[in-house]
């Protein structure tokens, strides 16, 4: 198997493209995806801060490390989530990327913001840890780029990750989320920073052979919280359709975003509103995160009348 641009051994096979890559071609490949997405839907200009929410796991690296060689001003943030060893080795993973690069990386603390970790969150809120989790990742995106002057948010996010949303969206009919599925979310409130995933197109296979050509260190496992999760099932099941039918994420996908999530944004009509508590977006009077906040701070009232927060290890 040869290189369809030389002729080269191929390293990385697309069968979903009907394609097959040199190492250096593949790169070439994936940069070129990135460059089109951001053109195409007009993610950010060259003139934009980004900040990029960094996991330390492959998706994330190789979106800051295409950004960053592309000559972006691309900033990382590493929300540290107290999710013992695998929050330690992640926060390692993205320090070490960024000091290789010499870029700047945030790191937050959701123990020192919340005075717990999300395995205790979760205990406290009697909801699943990834409900907690991405609760606090999403309003701390947005806060700390509004903070600290950024006027785009980027995440990882991949095909893979996209079509299995899109699976469970549809298999439960929630309009709402249907209706806000998108590779780019503009800004629909002054305290709302938009939102953007450059590597939509590129499934975890291709971002995983990216980082292996690039010599990019990742953590390899997944979160220990997301075992039973809905969203593994149907990365399983999508797969297994793929392997018979190439090309069949990417078909699902894009064609939601061409047909049908047009006609579902004309339905949708929210007005939001600046939390009363901290401001930020929300639809009600106070948000989904100061709610929660509030539900935290009552639990450590009662359980360390000291003030000594119960940390998790």
């Amino acid at each position: 198997m040869r290189c369809i641009k030389c002729p080269v051994k191929a390293s990385v096979e697309l069968r979903r493209h009907n394609s097959s890559f040199c190492s250096p071609h593949y790169l070439e490949f994936v940069r070129n995806q990135l460059a089109r997405n951001v053109k195409r839907l007009r993610m950010f200009a060259p003139e934009d801060r980004i900040l990029v929410a960094i996991s330390g796991g492959k998706d994330s690296l190789a979106l800051w490390d295409l950004l960053l060689e592309a000559g972006y001003s691309a900033v990382g943030l590493h929300i540290q989530l107290g999710i013992g060893e695998y929050s330690v080795r992640s926060a390692e993973v993205s320090q070490d990327f960024a000091q290789s690069r010499g870029a700047e990386l945030i790191e937050f603390s959701l123990d020192q913001e919340l005075g717990m970790g999300v395995p205790l969150l979760s205990r406290v809120l009697r909801r699943p840890p990834c409900s907690g989790c991405g609760l606090n990742k999403r309003y701390l995106f947005n806060k700390i780029a509004l903070e600290r002057g950024f006027t785009v948010v980027a995440t990882g996010h991949n095909l893979d990750d996209e079509a299995a949303t899109l699976m469970g969206n549809v298999l439960r009919w929630q309009r709402e989320q249907l209706a806000r599925q998108s590779p780019s979310l503009e800004s629909n409130h002054p305290q709302m920073v938009r939102k953007v995933k450059p590597l939509y197109t590129l499934t975890e296979r291709e971002t995983a052979s990216y980082c292996l050509i690039r010599g990019i260190d990742y953590v390899v496992e997944e979160c220990p919280n997301a075992k039973g999760a809905h969203s593994l099932l149907y990365k399983d099941i999508l797969n297994r359709i793929e392997t018979e039918s190439p090309g069949t994420k990417q078909q699902f996908f894009q064609g939601f975003l061409a047909r049908m999530r047009p006609a579902l944004q004309r339905e949708q009509t929210v007005d939001l509103l600046a939390c009363e508590e901290c401001g930020q977006p929300t639809t009600g009077e106070v948000c989904s995160y100061c709610r929660m906040k509030d539900r935290v701070q009552n639990y450590i009232a009662v359980n360390a009348p000291n003030g000594a927060s119960r940390r998790d290890t």
